[in-house]
């Protein structure tokens, strides 16, 4: 059975009343040369555990399956789930779970697992999928993810164009473009074009904050208007003295007049290191 051609796709979600749902961003990879950058990107070994979430009819499903030791397939949509089931046939090392990966219970159910992290993700659930994986005490080895390229391409961002999403997951790990995928590669075809985005992990040695807490606070402060300046954003956000605030930036070499976007990962990370204190009178 060809899962890449559309004819067939449309064939078994129909026998199993299952149909794209616009809400849950469903859209389908059709791409072969796609499928295998992706599973290239996982680094699927036999003895790996695999997570993959929103299945879908299970294109990239069988495809992981052919190389690793065991597969966890989340997918929300119950009537997909049967479409998953029919496409997998004989394999045994899949576990289909149907259910809501946002409200699955990451730390329980993966506790002292190693495994990786595989997914074709609807647009809308980008954000805080990647977060959740990230801020999880047992992150995954390697995330390799489908997602709008518009959204790879602001993970991926450095100055002058860094943003809060980008800070966001380049404190936990490395995030890195691998390819563009083209829209026609998709049924339903999506209005814009995809990018597979590969996350490395920073494991729990590399932690570079003891707060994350303090580190966040700062950096929303620090973005709360884009286009202002740092001294007035951190002082006013804060509620920090502007004058204690400039020689807090002045000690941490960041120029009192930059803007948020024109700042570093290590230069949010010292401004933190530096800033606990400040914070806490």
């Amino acid at each position: 059975m060809d899962l890449f051609s559309r004819k067939t796709i449309r064939e078994l979600l129909k026998m199993n009343d299952a149909r794209p749902i616009k809400r849950l961003g469903q859209r389908f990879l059709v791409s072969k040369n796609a499928l295998r950058k992706i599973i290239c990107s996982a680094e699927i070994k036999p003895s790996d555990l695999v997570l993959e979430i929103g299945p879908g009819p299970g294109v990239l499903t069988v495809e992981i399956a052919k190389l690793a030791k065991k597969v966890i397939a989340i997918e929300k949509d119950e009537k997909m789930v049967g479409t998953l089931r029919e496409s997998l046939g004989d394999f045994k090392n899949v576990d289909v779970i149907n259910a809501d990966i946002l409200d699955w219970n990451l730390e329980e159910n993966m506790k002292g697992k190693s495994y990786k992290l595989v997914a074709n993700l609807p647009y809308y659930i980008t954000s805080p999928i990647i977060r959740k994986f990230l801020e999880a005490s047992n992150r995954p080895e390697i995330m390799v993810l489908m997602v709008q390229k518009e959204v790879a391409r602001r993970i991926c961002a450095k100055p002058p164009d860094m943003n809060i999403l980008a800070i966001s997951v380049q404190i936990y790990g490395n995030p890195k473009i691998v390819s563009y995928v083209s829209k026609e590669s998709f049924w339903p075809k999506p209005k814009v074009d995809s990018a597979i985005l590969k996350i490395t992990p920073f494991d729990k040695t590399e932690r570079k904050l003891t707060s994350t807490e303090v580190f966040f606070k700062i950096v929303k402060a620090g973005f709360s208007h884009p286009r202002k300046q740092l001294l007035n954003n951190l002082s006013k956000e804060l509620k920090i003295d502007k004058e204690k605030t400039r020689i807090w930036l002045n000690k941490n070499g960041v120029l009192p007049e930059s803007r948020p976007e024109t700042l570093n990962l290590s230069d949010w990370i010292k401004l933190t290191k530096d800033c606990e204190l400040l914070l806490d009178s």
